[in-house]
């Protein structure tokens, strides 16, 4: 039997504390304007090339943050992305780990990856 459901991942949510102050964050980092909607008072979607992200307050509590990376941001450069986040002064949790990626932690704690692809 052919499954309807496809082998695609359509948005990633992320819980975070307050929906204009992630907005800002996320675009900053991303180097996106943060102009777009915010929807019903607590979703954000981040305009991503493939897979996109929603930031969405409504489902935030310190339970809900990712513990460990659920998806990572491509760089084509990890060391230029690693120093680009220093200066951006975003809490890294590891260096670059074996030449290829290193984690960092959003201002809600969410811990997250980038990774060179």
């Amino acid at each position: 039997m052919k499954s309807p459901i496809f082998n695609q991942i359509g948005t990633v949510f992320i819980p975070v504390r307050d929906i204009e102050k992630a907005r800002d964050w996320y675009c900053d980092i991303l180097g996106l304007q943060a102009d777009g909607e915010i929807q019903f008072e607590h979703l954000y979607i981040i305009p991503m090339v493939g897979t996109t992200i929603v930031l969405d307050s409504k489902i935030y509590s310190e339970e809900n943050i990712f513990k460990a990376p659920a998806f990572h941001f491509n760089t084509e450069n990890i060391k230029e992305a690693y120093e680009f986040m220093q200066k951006k002064n975003v809490e890294l949790t590891t260096s670059i780990e074996h030449n290829h990626y290193f984690n960092f932690k959003d201002p809600d704690g969410n811990h997250l990856m980038v990774c060179k692809c």
